[in-house]
């Protein structure tokens, strides 16, 4: 394999890593606590 196709797999590999960590981090318990936090906070201003 020549650079380009490692260089091709590098940023694939790469934005598939990025990609793991962002549904983790939105999935994640503590994150779904807080981001639920502020639409009862909207509601309760109503």
């Amino acid at each position: 394999m020549d650079l380009a196709s490692f260089l091709y797999l590098g940023v694939t590999f790469g934005l598939f890593v990025i990609f793991a960590l962002i549904v983790v981090r939105t999935y994640s318990k503590k994150r779904k606590d807080e981001g639920e936090a502020a639409k009862y906070q909207m509601m309760d201003d109503d």
